[in-house]
């Protein structure tokens, strides 16, 4: 199944039934009073999030969901039936947002399983006749017609739901990383952009601790303006507590550490400086490949900059027991995932 962490969907809650206009009409009852029943409410859509799905692709193939109509009204007071309504699964991390004539606004932030926001209420069903009689007016000719259910288009993103994330230039050595210190079995190749999707794997420390790492696609310069995969998949480190930015020390394709570090640095700075400004541990990996002069120098800028360095070799798993502890000691101080609070709903909108 592909990978997808955007779509835009409409969604359109049922019509609220129509109200019946109906008399009473049986033997030696020669003037019953009005008996229309109300139509039911049409059914709403709702979306919930299911720790089961890990992509928005279905949404790429369908754009529409309905939820289903109310039924009119019927004689001898017999109310319509309510429009069920339609739930829609989404992948634990989705941000919801509606589109509106300012623009897009945050409906709700699905990071909790099983969680559940309205997406579009269903309309109202139609009063029968029954319900206008009076004294001066005992045979209203007249029932309400159903009221339209809400339709609007909304954006589904999803941010995925990780502790720690690992970034850094492609074929550098995360998805190597990922599979040893977890059990994901993400793809590895020695080639660039290997990795075409974000890889989850749970990291087991000890008994009762645990953390969730994120690898994302490599990124490359020009990542926070679009180029290369970086700038679709960023957003998926938005919600990490603690970044990995892990670093060829070895330099065996040409290109500088130092070089590769600042640049890297630079991209998260011009997508987020929240962003940019998280936590981070420096892994400096393919030890087994450079020179001792080489991880000497490149620890000496590291930690002259104010990062902690760990020297590491993920193919030889080398070092990586001693990063997990490190990195689980770190989790320990920071605050929980970050969660997005969604923007308060205008009074018209309350009104629709």
């Amino acid at each position: 199944m592909r990978f997808v962490d955007e779509a835009k969907i409409q969604v359109r809650a049922g019509k609220g039934g129509h109200g019946c206009l109906s008399f009473r009409r049986e033997k030696f009852v020669p003037r019953g009073g009005p008996d229309g029943g109300n139509g039911g409410d049409g059914g709403s859509v709702y979306l919930r999030a299911d720790s089961r799905l890990l992509s928005l692709y279905d949404f790429r193939l369908k754009r529409l969901y309905e939820a289903r109509n109310g039924q009119p009204g019927q004689g001898s007071q017999c109310d319509g039936k309510k429009g069920e309504d339609l739930v829609l699964g989404l992948p634990v991390g989705t941000l919801v947002f509606a589109e509106g004539p300012e623009g897009e606004r945050l409906l709700a932030d699905l990071s909790e399983p099983d969680s559940l926001v309205l997406a579009a209420r269903g309309g109202r069903g139609g009063w029968g006749n029954q319900h206008f009689a009076t004294p001066t007016r005992q045979v209203p000719n007249f029932a309400k017609a159903g009221l339209p259910g809400q339709e609007r288009e909304v954006v589904l993103e999803l941010k995925l739901l990780a502790d720690v994330g690992l970034v850094g230039f492609p074929n550098v050595g995360k998805s190597t990383l990922l599979s040893v210190v977890s059990k994901a079995r993400p793809k590895i190749a020695d080639y660039h952009f290997t990795t075409l999707f974000p890889n989850l794997g749970v990291v087991y420390v000890d008994e009762g601790v645990s953390f969730v790492m994120a690898d994302i696609p490599g990124i490359i310069e020009g990542a926070a303006e679009g180029a290369g995969l970086g700038h679709d998949f960023l957003r998926h480190v938005d919600r990490c507590r603690l970044l990995i930015h892990i670093v060829d020390v070895s330099g065996r394709e040409g290109r500088d550490p130092v070089e590769d570090f600042e640049t890297i640095n630079e991209e998260l700075r011009q997508y987020s400086p929240e962003l940019a400004s998280r936590p981070m541990l420096v892994a400096g990996n393919k030890c087994d490949m450079a020179t001792e002069e080489q991880i000497a120098a490149f620890r000496e800028y590291v930690e002259g900059e104010g990062y902690r360095f760990f020297p590491i070799s993920a193919a030889t798993r080398q070092g990586t027991e001693e990063l997990v502890q490190a990195i689980a000691a770190e989790l320990a101080k920071l605050p929980p995932i970050v969660r997005y609070e969604p923007e308060p709903i205008t009074e018209e909108e309350r009104l629709k």
